[in-house]
């Protein structure tokens, strides 16, 4: 009987999680032919959560969890659930059931019988978000799809079935700074997509906030684009050509290179344009910096239910 690992990483859920476990739980009791583990990870919750957690494992075998020893991301979770899978299959939901469970059955049949690698959900809309923040997350992939030149589409998110072979394969990356959507593209495999609406949180409130998924978005295009830094170079050349044919121009016509309060606004103008560049090179070289420390990407405070090897 084939077994399929449930990951879900957990950051202050403890009103969504007895939601999740009952619905999700009552989906997979549908799939014929395997069985299923939940791998929860307490991502240095600040609530009830790892209570729950401890609850759920006591009164059912398949509940396991991992409790971080402080809040690592998201993208650390994911990878800590991964490492500690056993299943053939591995899926990563949020507890928060904007995941509908009832596709759980579709994407296992989609993986055992039409040769697909992945299995993934395809968000069509953005019911109940924020239209400001539905605009963003639009630009954002517009964005990245130009610069990094890998599959990732808005609506093409985290919620995925995949076989062991490609979840082997994305544990290979173990770069500290991750962005698990790039790394979905990044190893390939033959994917499936099928779209669901978006939903309102069963319960609880968004743990990302614009600034968050600000620094998300950034660190998704340092992490598999160096378009930024060819852009540095472009902009910077430009501006010399500019320059030079301004100062020309000033020379041909005789009007002198004068205008001392326009010369100090360009001055600064430039100088900032300067900044924002090297502020660009900056975060490609402290990124790098951290990679080459091989610091953990996350530290495991507490480890139940899982098999000591």
């Amino acid at each position: 009987m084939d077994k399929i690992s449930i990951i879900v990483p957990c950051y202050n859920e403890e009103k969504a999680l007895p939601a999740f476990y009952r619905e999700t739980g009552a989906a997979v009791r549908e799939i014929d032919g395997a069985e299923c583990e939940f791998i929860f990870v307490d991502d240095g919750s600040r609530d009830h959560t790892a209570d729950i957690l401890e609850s759920l494992s006591a009164s059912d075998r398949r509940c396991k969890y991992l409790s971080f020893s402080r809040n690592f991301g998201k993208e650390a979770a994911m990878y800590a659930g991964l490492q500690n899978a056993s299943g053939d299959y591995c899926v990563f939901m949020d507890a928060d059931l904007q995941h509908p469970p009832q596709l759980l059955k579709e994407m296992y049949h989609v993986l055992k019988t039409e040769g697909y690698d992945c299995c993934a959900g395809l968000r069509e809309d953005r019911t109940g978000e924020n239209k400001l923040r539905s605009i963003l997350s639009r630009t954002f992939y517009k964005i990245i799809r130009k610069t990094c030149k890998l599959d990732m589409g808005d609506g093409k998110g985290d919620f995925r079935m995949m076989n062991r072979a490609m979840a082997d394969s994305v544990l290979e990356l173990k770069e500290y700074n991750r962005y698990m959507k790039g790394i979905f593209s990044f190893v390939g495999f033959d994917t499936k997509w099928i779209p669901f609406h978006n939903v309102e949180r069963t319960a609880g409130e968004t743990k990302w906030s614009l600034r968050s998924l600000f620094r998300y978005a950034v660190d998704g295009i340092l992490s598999f684009s160096s378009a930024p830094v060819t852009m540095a170079g472009t902009t910077g050349a430009l501006l010399i050509l500019a320059a030079v044919i301004t100062g020309a121009w000033a020379l041909i016509s005789g009007s002198g290179l004068t205008g001392i309060p326009l010369l100090v606004c360009l001055i600064l103008m430039l100088n900032g344009v300067q900044m924002f560049f090297i502020s660009i090179l900056g975060q490609y070289v402290s990124k790098d910096y951290m990679e080459s420390k091989k610091r953990p990407i996350y530290i495991v405070k507490k480890k139940v239910g899982f098999s000591k090897t």
